[in-house]
């Protein structure tokens, strides 16, 4: 038997918001797109037909519709609480970010994201490692041994290195790596990294 999708209820302040978000241009593709499906969930529409309009897998409209419904309690919460407009949207994008964890920030900040990928440009001999190339293993417990973070998978840590977060702190980090100085790059195989002359960069 199908699983029934959440019904999803917004309220005005929230719906505002939301359409608010729906009709920017700066806003990225993936959270813009999420933004559409809360929308058309709450005006009643089945997953599927959010696919089709869409042009998407239905099973990630289902997915996002489902995560939403999860999380909107601390939507509420906020309203209960008297947060602005502006409150609610840094709330709702934190919401409908791949980050997103319940009972923590999510994210980490520019500056920490900056430290690590500053760290990845660093000799990994220079920390007493006996390897020549960092992996996101090491560059994990590194970060954590010298109080750049409380806690970081090396999961997280591949992500920053590829860009995919924080990418402005990693183009003024990596280029602060081009005076004479290896930087660290993501690896083609086994989650390794390698280190390369800056004069190498494309």
């Amino acid at each position: 038997m199908a699983r029934q999708a959440p019904t999803i209820v917004l309220q005005p302040q929230v719906e505002q918001v939301l359409e608010k978000l729906k009709r920017s241009r700066t806003l990225g593709q993936h959270l813009a797109e999420r933004v559409r499906i809360v929308l058309m969930s709450a005006a009643g529409k089945l997953c599927s037909e959010q696919a089709a309009q869409l042009e998407v897998d239905a099973q990630r409209v289902c997915r996002w519709r489902r995560r939403w419904a999860q999380r909107q309690d601390r939507l509420a919460k906020a309203i209960t609480e008297g947060a602005d407009a502006g409150a609610l949207e840094k709330l709702i994008l934190e919401l409908l970010s791949d980050g997103y964890r319940s009972g923590s920030r999510g994210k980490f900040t520019a500056e920490q994201v900056a430290a690590i990928i500053a760290l990845a440009c660093e000799d990994p001999v220079e920390h007493q490692l006996p390897v020549s190339h960092w992996t996101p293993q090491e560059l994990a417990t590194k970060a954590k041994e010298r109080g750049l973070v409380e806690s970081i998978s090396p999961r997280q840590v591949g992500r920053f290195l590829k860009g995919g977060t924080a990418k402005a702190a990693h183009v003024a980090i990596l280029a602060q790596c081009q005076a004479g100085r290896p930087r660290a790059i993501p690896g083609t195989g086994g989650g390794r990294l390698c280190c390369v002359p800056a004069s190498t960069r494309a």
